[in-house]
């Protein structure tokens, strides 16, 4: 099916009806994925699936419908429902549709031969990352591997011109397992997620650091409560940027709901923090050309050694701030309106490796895993539980558990001290290692 011109001749159908202004949102893709435990097959399941969302306006009021039935008297059934919808909903000079109609090229997101590898090439992959896992004698139990695997095509089209569409695909693995001591448990897992499936790492490299990251938190040792270096591992780097990202969302800036609605322009972090949004990344997991409304990506400086550049905008907000929008519509898909939301989002490599970051540190925690844990968008206190390793003399030296790490934004942004050079930017939302000079630790 040409989805193009259906979605197309939807939006002039929408016309037709009484809308003032329609966008059609279509996606189309399959799916699949795979769960392994104990070298056995649990599930396999594949799927198809399609569906089309409608965001019309009549007089600057907007609503939204969508139909996963691609029928004639289906579709036309779910615009006509839109559109009485939007009579009764409160108008807004700001309910608009973008009229971008130019493409970002975007590289390498649709891979082809994902679909063509056999399935028992896949089965296998995940099943030899458990095997391989469970080798190591520390390890005791697998909590099972996986394999998932998509790829679709979104179109979208509006009535100010726009009608644009690409491909993409995505694949990912990983196994998870528990290593035991005595009475003592501790689980480890590790995932790889790629566009092409040629990227993937291997199920050796997977599995060793499953076990690792069991084996490694066993014997953890109590730390007395103290002020010391906390090093952030890439693991939690969400810890960091899900909180920025709160803060940096359009809209809560302009409800006052954010803490650094008023420091546009200003130092906010250490001169080492520099933050981009970047959604033309060849092979970016959150790569496209274009956002949820059809507006081009791009790449963007939201943090510039440590000064405050920008906010992220769909097109409503963005119109409504007086600013446009920066193509940051964010979609969970055909059944929603767009809202707000980065691409690959992260924090820019420094020139320190890892290893020297630790050399650096007389007494610290490394930051390996957090629980409730992330800056609060609305007054930039942060607190939450913490597991890792303590630092002494510049030397990982035992496990730690149980610790809170607690502080403002303002500790954490202007206290970054050293930013390591060990950026994946084959996460989404990613950093690499950094130290804060100084934090509270909560321990005994």
């Amino acid at each position: 099916m040409d989805y193009k011109a259906l979605s197309e001749e939807l939006v002039k159908k929408c016309l037709k009806k009484g809308a003032d202004a329609a966008e059609v949102y279509l996606e189309s893709g399959r799916n699949l994925s795979l769960e392994i435990r104990n070298g056995e097959i649990e599930t396999v399941e594949e799927a198809a699936a399609h569906g089309i969302g409608f965001r019309i306006f009549v007089e600057g009021r907007m609503a939204f419908a969508s139909s996963n039935d691609f029928e004639a008297s289906a579709l036309d059934n779910t615009m006509s429902r839109a559109i009485e919808f939007a009579r009764s909903t409160t108008s807004d000079e700001n309910n608009v549709l973008p009229d971008e109609k130019t493409i970002q090229d975007v590289q390498g997101l649709f891979d082809p031969q994902t679909a063509a590898f056999a399935l028992e090439t896949k089965i296998e992959m995940a099943k030899k990352a458990e095997r391989l896992a469970m080798k190591d004698p520390r390890i005791t139990k697998s909590a099972g591997a996986a394999y998932r695997e998509g790829e679709g095509e979104v179109v979208i089209a509006n009535s100010r011109g726009i009608l644009k569409s690409y491909k993409a695909s995505v694949c990912s693995f990983g196994v998870s397992v528990v290593a035991e001591k005595g009475e003592q448990k501790s689980s480890g897992s590790e995932s790889c997620a790629r566009r092409f499936f040629a990227d993937l790492k291997s199920p050796e490299e997977v599995a060793a650091t499953a076990a690792k990251k069991a084996y490694d938190m066993l014997d953890p040792r109590p730390v007395k409560t103290q002020k010391a270096a906390v090093l952030f591992d890439p693991d939690v780097a969400g810890a960091l940027l899900g909180g920025i990202l709160g803060a940096i969302n359009g809209e809560r800036v302009l409800q006052g709901a954010s803490f650094l609605a008023k420091r546009l322009n200003q130092k906010i972090a250490s001169e080492l923090m520099t933050i981009v949004d970047d959604g033309t990344r060849p092979k970016g997991l959150a790569s496209s050309p274009f956002d949820g409304e059809g507006v081009s990506t791009q790449k963007r400086l939201i943090v510039e050694k440590g000064v405050l550049k920008g906010f992220l905008y769909n097109t409503i907000v963005g119109k409504r701030a007086g600013v446009g929008s920066t193509g940051n519509a964010a979609r969970g898909g055909f059944t929603g309106l767009p809202d707000i939301g980065p691409h690959n989002f992260y924090l820019a490599a420094g020139t320190t490796s890892p290893e020297e970051i630790i050399r650096a540190t007389k007494t610290g925690l490394l930051l390996k895993e957090v629980t409730g844990y992330g800056i609060n968008p609305v007054n930039g206190n942060f607190s939450g539980g913490a597991a890792g390793f303590w630092i002494e003399n510049g030397k990982i030296a035992y496990p730690v558990k149980g610790l809170t790490v607690a502080g403002t934004a303002d500790d954490m942004f202007n206290g970054i001290d050293m930013v390591g050079n060990d950026l994946d930017l084959n996460r989404p939302r990613t950093a690499p290692m950094f130290r804060v000079k100084l934090l509270q630790i909560g321990g005994e």
